[in-house]
């Protein structure tokens, strides 16, 4: 079995098998991150760009790191240091990098649907590292290989998130990957951070943060996106970490093997406290690492898709 696309632009693209897929490949490259030796060759020869027009910590890095261990030639390229300065328009900016040779565009933009945008007119493979409000799926396929690495499972697992859901591209990649692979999601929030219409079909809205954690296998915090935010929508900071952290008084409600999870960065003392992000059920510092065996996972298989053997 191979992917279907020559990109990967978000989670609804995917089905169900080839999300199955790039987590069966993402676990056999963990066993390379293990080894003393990180260097293979499943992209030698191949060049990878990380265009970049948000900042980033954890996605670019892992992303470079991911085509670095796997032999590929890699560059880095911001707005600030583009011809975007310049009036360059993406479109033209996506066709000048195609052209160097380039087999794999990875683009963050704040603007939802840039890489849907640029795709059709590049000749190399655009994986979306994050679209404005839309999505982020390889945040999602990190976060569900991480479930699936603890539980064992994915299907019929009770899965919290909580927060800022309505600017959350990364909770959008999550229901619908969780939902393709038979979760149960469950949301809550302020009602003003919560999303409304199809996005939140067949999920569990919950107007009480007890009602989400309850007995729940994953424990999700978002973090508060005060940047995307228009004024009023809550109150303040200190009282919506006061009825919407992710404390202990809310993890007792949960299953006592309970994941906690959070994408990051987080603030800490907002979404939950430091004691229960450094807990030992903690595995935010895991999704970090498995964040690059699932993004060796998918440039192996959108490279193996372009050149069969």
């Amino acid at each position: 079995m191979q992917l279907q696309h020559k990109d990967l632009l978000g989670i609804q693209m995917l089905s169900a098998e080839e999300i199955t897929l790039i987590l069966d490949t993402a676990a056999t490259m963990k066993l390379v991150l293990k080894a003393n030796s990180k260097k293979t060759a499943h992209l030698q020869g191949k060049s990878v760009i990380n265009l970049f027009y948000e900042n980033s910590t954890r996605t670019r890095l892992s992303f470079e790191m991911a085509a670095k261990y796997m032999g590929a030639a890699s560059a880095n390229v911001s707005a600030s240091g583009s011809s975007v300065n310049k009036g360059e328009s993406l479109i033209d900016t996506a066709r000048t990098v195609d052209q160097m040779a380039t087999d794999v565009l990875i683009i963050r933009h704040p603007q939802s649907g840039a890489p849907h945008l640029i795709a059709p007119y590049v000749r190399c493979s655009v994986i979306n590292a994050g679209d404005g409000m839309n999505e982020h799926p390889t945040q999602a396929l990190l976060d569900l290989f991480t479930m699936r690495e603890k539980k064992g499972r994915l299907k019929g697992l009770k899965v919290a998130i909580i927060g800022d859901i309505l600017h959350s591209r990364v909770a959008r990649s999550n229901l619908w990957a969780l939902q393709k692979l038979g979760a149960d999601v469950r949301l809550a929030g302020p009602e003003t951070l919560m999303p409304h219409g199809e996005l939140t079909d067949g999920i569990h809205r919950c107007r009480d943060l007890r009602e989400a954690v309850d007995q729940a296998d994953v424990v999700m915090g978002l973090r508060l996106q005060l940047e995307r935010m228009r004024h009023g929508l809550i109150p303040s900071v200190s009282e919506y970490a006061r009825f919407f952290a992710v404390d202990q008084t809310l993890l007792d409600l949960a299953s006592p093997e309970a994941l906690i999870m959070h994408p990051g960065p987080c603030n800490h003392g907002v979404e939950m406290p430091s004691v229960i992000y450094d807990s030992p059920r903690s595995v935010i510092q895991e999704q970090v690492t498995n964040g690059i065996a699932v993004r060796m996972a998918i440039m192996y298989l959108l490279i193996s898709r372009r050149n069969p053997i």
